[in-house]
């Protein structure tokens, strides 16, 4: 039985006055999974949740097949709710099949092959087996079992309420529903969110096992890269989304070229565009009717003139003509991407000697005993699972807890600490001026904050507490560029980050002369870094931290 399709057409959605999506359209046929990408607020979650019919567009139009999965970022069952409910759910499809499998089976017994009642009821069953066989209704049960366990929820009792779960667990408890059920077509909001390097894997195999539509939204680049046979880009671009075919990889290929070509066509216009000012302008002038003729011009110039004169004059609005055009239909400037200035994002501290070096610090309930020194140009890695205490060793490196055991840190260090969580203490300053307050205007003036391609212009203006999670934190990371410290630390610098902006914060670590020490569960930072790793274990866990050089990154 074919997979049906799932289609939207020129949807258009405008929230709190501005114009979220404009005119989107995409097919999303049987097998193919498409990424939805771009900065925060382009309008990931919301197409998502019109193709999922949560939400209705302002115009436009969507068909979606009948059993539609749409994994959200909030859970959709009631915390009173058992796992065995949700489960229950889940199979109740495949369950239904079976069930009907059987009474068409039992009708079939019962009637005769050469009626009319015998053909439709054995069209019926043929159709219901197909329905069955997609679904792989007879082994359901078993594959719920298999999936709970590949998302670390096997252990967890099924008599467990939702409401006694942690946030993490209620997600991939959501998102293991979605993958027992097999729906037709699956729409996925940041599905690897929670999950560790096991779960997130587990998803990957999965979801490309799909037979039906996928449509994802993720800031997980090493999932886009292994799952996605299609991308859409919902960031600015010369004429709108745009739709790439292949993973991750093939997308940052031909989004590398297809930036060179917006440059390059921009700035061959805006050459075009100063020639054509100057021959209807400039050429007019000097081929005025009032001009009298120059002494070598005086023999045969009554003659000439009028020729020469109709000729100028057609040239002039010729080129007027196609000035007129061309400002009406140039192609806009491309926005600035993320460009660190020649300082960096660390400067290196002259003498010798660590920076910091830790000797058995800890934390009491948050960080087992760490052992580790930082250089003056180290890069370095610092993993483990939630709650291993990657936070609180940047907190300790930062000075901003003290632990238990020996610290000892350079004299005069600058240090930059980048936290998840950014908080501005005074909400109605605009970007601007909070950017000018925390640097002093000679330096904000050196380094001005629209050259470090981290927002937009139009978000210069805006009052901080109105910013989203991502602006905020764009905006504490250009306190950091603008002043770069001697040892940055950074807490999942890519969060709340394009795929692209994280592509060139990765770049700028190779270039900074100073010290790095970077805390992140990000798959594809971490397959590329280059530098040492520290791997913290789990305060449960008896092992301390382990400390080695990664090799060059993986191609």
């Amino acid at each position: 039985m074919p997979q049906p399709a799932l289609r939207a057409h020129d949807l258009v959605r405008t929230l709190g006055g501005r114009r979220v999506l404009d005119g989107v359209s995409l097919t999303a046929s049987p097998g193919r999974r498409i990424g939805l990408i771009g900065e925060n607020g382009v309008g990931k979650s919301t197409l998502l949740r019109l193709l999922a019919g949560v939400d209705e567009p302002d115009a436009g139009s969507v068909t979606r097949p009948p059993d539609l999965g749409f994994l959200r970022q909030e859970m959709p069952y009631d915390a009173a709710a058992t796992i065995a409910d949700v489960l229950d759910d889940a199979l109740r499809e495949a369950r239904d099949d079976l069930a009907e499998l059987d009474r068409l089976a039992e009708r079939l017994a019962r009637t005769a092959q050469d009626t009319p009642e015998y053909a439709e009821s054995l069209g019926a069953y043929g159709v219901r087996l197909e329905q069955a066989r997609a679904r792989e209704a007879w082994d359901a049960d078993r594959r719920a079992a298999v999936v709970l366990g590949g998302l670390g929820l096997g252990s967890v009792g099924h008599g467990r309420r939702l409401g006694s779960l942690s946030g993490g667990q209620r997600g991939r408890l959501a998102l293991a529903a979605l993958l027992v059920r097999r729906p037709s077509a699956l729409l996925l909001d940041e599905p690897t969110n929670h999950l560790d390097d096991g779960a997130a894997a587990f998803v990957e195999e999965e979801v490309r096992g799909l037979p039906g539509v996928v449509v994802v939204a993720s800031h997980d680049r090493a999932f886009l890269d292994a799952v996605c046979t299609d991308l859409i880009d919902l960031d600015p671009a010369i004429d709108g989304p745009v739709r790439y075919g292949g993973n991750y990889s093939a997308y940052r290929t031909e989004k590398r070229k297809e930036r060179e070509r917006w440059e390059r066509r921009w700035a061959e216009e805006q050459e075009e565009l100063v020639a054509l000012r100057v021959s209807a302008g400039v050429v007019a002038h000097r081929v005025a009717p009032d001009r009298g003729p120059r002494d070598n011009e005086k023999m045969g110039y009554g003659h000439r003139a009028g020729r020469v004169q109709n000729q100028i004059s057609r040239r002039v609005r010729d080129a007027t003509r196609r000035l007129e055009d061309l400002e009406r239909d140039q192609v806009g400037e491309p926005p600035r991407p993320l460009r660190f200035r020649s300082t960096g994002l660390a400067v290196r501290a002259e003498g010798d000697g660590p920076l910091v070096s830790l000797d058995g610090a800890g934390v009491p309930g948050r960080l087992a005993p760490v052992s580790v020194e930082v250089s003056a140009s180290d890069r370095v890695l610092v993993t483990g699972g939630n709650g291993a205490g990657k936070s609180t060793l940047l907190a300790v490196l930062a000075g901003r807890l003290t632990p238990e055991g020996v610290v000892r840190r350079r004299q005069g260090l600058s240090v930059g600490l980048l936290t998840q969580d950014t908080v501005f203490e005074v909400p109605d300053r605009t970007v601007r001026d909070t950017y000018t307050g925390a640097l002093g205007a000679e330096r904000a003036e050196a380094v001005p904050l629209d050259s470090l391609g981290l927002l937009h212009e139009a978000d210069l203006d805006k009052e901080v507490g109105r910013l989203s999670v991502g602006q905020r934190r764009r905006l504490a990371l250009a306190l950091l560029v603008a002043r770069p410290p001697q040892l940055l630390l950074l807490d999942e610098p890519t969060n709340q980050l394009s795929p692209l902006l994280c592509d060139e914060l990765e770049a700028a670590f190779g270039t900074a002369p100073g010290a790095i020490v970077l805390a992140g569960h990000d798959r594809w930072l971490r397959r590329r870094w280059q530098g040492r790793e520290l791997r913290l274990g789990s305060r449960r866990e008896d092992a301390g931290p382990a400390l080695r050089r990664r090799r060059s990154p993986l191609p």
